[in-house]
């Protein structure tokens, strides 16, 4: 492991054409198993809402929760780059909210950057935020906070309209932008127009980098996993072994032995 990941880091990989490696966290010591295995950026997503508090959808996810779980990460995070991601209504009722609640990622949480949802349609507020002196990381195509306006989880297909997006968030100011739920070819030809590096999710190989969900990655969630997701580990069957073996014992009077008691 080298020196901790900045943005011009990132911008370096893009022009030699190495692959940035993104993950999830939300809490210590899954961004501490993360950042000691060479991921380049930790975004704390407010996809926490499904993966931690158990809700369908990303929306009741509040800024004091995110903040909370933002200073868990960066807690243990020494290498990585970390991202806060903005919720829902954090950013789209006016700048000056907008700039205020960035700032709080950033003072408060000790994130190195914010990401927020939509194209060209925020592309103020991200010129704002980053005059403001805070990165930011855009995201276009499948944005989740839109789930009822996109009627559903659907991949978008809008060339045109994802390729505008992808260029007025890059002139606003964002240093990198995620690609969600976008046809790789589409993707290809974003990321090889834009400057900044594309960071892909559902949107195939040709992005500067690729982003999963930690929890999907390890196999520790029994919730429907999308198409997108490889599985590296299954550990949910591991855990759920270990609990039933450890209540058996309990109740057969064979833990704790001898060897764990004083």
């Amino acid at each position: 492991m080298t020196s901790p990941i900045t943005i011009p880091t990132l911008y370096k990989m893009k022009e030699r054409g190495e692959k940035i490696v993104s993950l999830t966290a939300y809490d210590y010591p899954l961004a501490r198993l993360i950042d000691t295995s060479g991921v380049h950026m930790i975004l704390v997503g407010d996809s926490l809402g499904m993966v931690v508090q158990g809700h369908s959808s990303t929306l009741p996810v509040t800024m004091d929760e995110m903040i909370y779980h933002t200073k868990l990460v960066t807690r243990a995070a020494q290498y990585a780059l970390v991202v806060g991601d903005m919720p829902f209504m954090s950013y789209q009722t006016g700048i000056e909210t907008a700039v205020a609640n960035a700032g709080r990622f950033i003072k408060e949480g000790g994130a190195a950057a914010v990401k927020l949802e939509g194209g060209a349609s925020v592309s103020g507020v991200i010129k704002a935020i980053s005059l403001a002196g805070i990165s930011v990381q855009a995201h276009i195509g499948l944005t989740p906070q839109s789930v009822h306006q996109m009627g559903g989880y659907k991949v978008q297909r809008d060339e045109d309209r994802l390729m505008a997006d992808a260029l007025e968030v890059e002139a606003a100011g964002a240093f990198s932008v995620v690609l969600e739920g976008i046809p790789s070819d589409i993707a290809k030809t974003i990321t090889q127009r834009l400057k900044i590096p594309t960071i892909g999710i559902g949107a195939g190989p040709f992005c500067d980098g690729q982003i999963l969900v930690i929890h999907d990655l390890l196999g520790l969630t029994d919730r429907h996993i999308p198409r997108f997701v490889k599985q590296y580990a299954q550990l949910l069957d591991l855990a759920k072994a270990g609990v039933l073996n450890y209540a058996e014992e309990v109740q057969s009077g064979s833990f704790p032995g001898k060897e764990h008691c004083y």
